[in-house]
This record gives structure tokens, sequence and C-alpha cells, in this order.
């Protein structure tokens, strides 16, 4: 029975960052192809345009120079936004470069947390930190299953359980398998 409870234990382990990894990568994906087909976003005067958004956020962004930044082009700026998050969406339902996506992924939430959602009082109904704090996970972790990093990984016999993987120990503990450091 431990053994059982153990072995579910080490397959809810390596694959509990999936859930977060196709959420945020649906969820991204989906607002870069919202700005791009949107009505009214690239507009420069209708309610919900990122002109309007960018002039509305300026005085209480907590860095305005953001902001500021942004209005030099406003719609180079929008086009950079939208693409950016359809390729860290993308990037991050492949599990393609995990890390970076994920970096990337934090860097656009930061940007607006610090802009647009910045006096959204309380702080906890802003969205955009709740969406920075769910990409260090996957900052941290990468996207260890069901990737494609895990698949060059594996290719490349770098993975930890992949065969001949170089000179790695693998250490079964109670949370399942564990790395260690290759022998000096």
């Amino acid at each position: 029975m431990r053994e059982t409870v153990d072995k579910w234990r080490a397959v809810a382990g390596r694959y509990a960052l999936l859930p977060l990894r196709v959420f945020l990568g649906v969820t991204f994906v989906y607002a870069g192809l919202d700005k791009l087909t949107s009505d009214s976003f690239f507009t420069d005067s209708a309610n919900g345009s990122l002109l309007q958004i960018l002039h509305s956020s300026h005085d209480t962004a907590a860095i305005p120079a953001m902001v500021d930044l942004a209005l030099k082009a406003p719609h180079g700026f929008g086009y950079a936004i939208a693409l950016g998050e359809i390729a860290v969406g993308l990037g991050t339902l492949a599990g393609l470069f995990g890390r970076v996506a994920a970096a990337g992924g934090a860097l656009i939430s930061l940007s607006l947390w610090l802009t647009v959602s910045w006096p959204t009082t309380p702080y906890y109904y802003g969205n955009d930190l709740a969406y920075l704090m769910a990409w260090l996970p996957l900052v941290l972790a990468g996207a260890p299953v069901l990737s494609a990093d895990r698949l060059l990984a594996v290719r490349r016999g770098r993975a930890a359980d992949a065969p001949g993987a170089s000179g790695v120990t693998r250490v079964t503990g109670a949370d399942g398998p564990v790395r260690s450091a290759p022998p000096a």
C-alpha cells in the first residue's frame, strides 16, 4: 500500500505544474489574439483602446516612465505586447524554452502590474500580480514533462531518467526520484 501511495505522489509531483502551464499558456495566447483582433484596442479614441488605457494609468502607475515609454509608440508597444503574449503562451504550451517563456510571461505581468494594475486596492484584486506569482514556479522549474524541452533533453541524453544520462546519479527518496550532482 505504501509503495502505491509513493508512486502516486511521484507521478503527481512530476505533473503538478502541467495545469498551471496549460492555464497560463492558453490565457496568454487568448490575450494576445484578443488584442490583435479587437475593434478598439488599436484605435486612438475608443473606450478600451491602448492609448486610453495608457493615458488613464499614467498618473497612478508605480513607474510612470514605463507608461511614457509606451506612449512614444503606443501602436508598436501594443503589437509587441500582443505578439509577446502569443509567443509566451505558445512556448509555455509546447514547453519549448519553458523557463525563457515563463520569464517572458513574468516580465509582461510585472510591467502590467507596475503600470495598469498598480492602483488597484486592495492589491490582491489586481490580476497582474497573481499572474506574476503564477509564472514564478515555471521560471524555477521550466517544463519538465510533456514538453519540447523534455524531448530535446532525452534526445541529447541529458534528462535524469534518460538511458545513459551522462554521469548523473539517480536516487529515489520519499518524494520520488531525486537527481544528484554528477560525480566529481
